[in-house]
């Protein structure tokens, strides 16, 4: 099953994905539908209001407008790990994004004035379809509603500010996250899925990744971040990034006004976001 969130005339729409188009769920967005205990019966082939949009017209809000958490992992694929000059760590690390930097999968990515160190970082996002607390591997796996796409903008030159990230992850209008959530059923590998994952800007490609790479799967984040808070509906975790980042580039290389960032998961779908300087 494929979920998405549309905007409409009427406002945004928690949306089906069929292969000739969306069909009205009944609710707002894909938050609100996860919301509910129901949400896969709510959600299946015999659900919807009548209302269907056409695939040719959509225009994707972020897939979760408003999550509750954005908890993002660093330095979580091997090659990555390898590439930024670090040992492989021992725990998860974690920051966190917050709500307003979200953009949909072909939506501007805005660049703000004050940094010229704008970087791509292709990721796939776990999201939370029932509250979990200090988790079991089998409680952490029935609690993954499913995956999507994001990619974890990040303004270089305020991240290194300090020895914390936050000030560098979570600029408005950076952050696109969908077009779709694919249940994890749909998906080779189940809630571990072996995926491949690119990120080209102006048509190269600079990353290219197995989702085998990640040194912890989803299954171990969400245990391991439900030990500190309850994940809830709608939560999202993006698991991190590979190799191939500008930062890393030797001279280093950012998104500039015009620059078009598509970031790609196999099996899941594609973001594609013109990068524009903040007016």
């Amino acid at each position: 099953m494929k979920l998405a969130t549309l905007r409409t005339p009427e406002g945004t729409r928690a949306v089906r994905v069929e292969t000739d188009g969306y069909v009205d769920l009944g609710l707002p967005d894909v938050g609100e539908l996860l919301a509910r205990p129901d949400w896969r019966a709510q959600s299946g082939s015999e659900s919807g209001s009548g209302t269907t949009y056409p695939a040719d017209a959509a225009d994707f809000a972020p897939l979760v407008p408003r999550p509750g958490k954005i908890i993002c992992v660093g330095l979580n694929y091997r090659n990555h790990i390898l590439e930024m000059g670090r040992d492989l760590p021992e725990a998860p690390t974690l920051f966190a994004k917050y709500a307003d930097s979200l953009v949909g999968a072909r939506d501007d990515i805005v660049l703000p004035p004050e940094s010229d160190q704008v970087d791509w970082e292709a990721e796939l996002a776990v999201v939370i379809g029932a509250p979990v607390r200090r988790a079991s591997a089998e409680q952490a796996t029935q609690a993954i509603a499913g995956f999507s796409v994001l990619n974890d903008v990040t303004m270089r030159d305020w991240q290194y500010r300090t020895k914390q990230w936050l000030q560098g992850k979570t600029f408005e209008a950076t952050t696109p996250l969908g077009p779709v959530l694919v249940t994890p059923d749909e998906l080779p590998g189940g809630v571990a899925p072996a995926l491949t994952m690119t990120a080209a800007v102006d048509g190269e490609v600079m990353q290219k990744a197995e989702t085998a790479d990640l040194v912890f799967g989803p299954v171990e984040l969400v245990q391991y971040i439900s030990t500190i808070i309850t994940l809830r509906p709608g939560d999202v975790i993006a698991t991190g990034t590979p190799g191939g980042v500008g930062h890393a580039r030797k001279p280093a290389r950012y998104l500039a006004d015009g620059s078009r960032l598509v970031t790609e998961i196999s099996g899941i779908g594609r973001l594609d976001n013109r990068a524009t300087s903040a007016r």
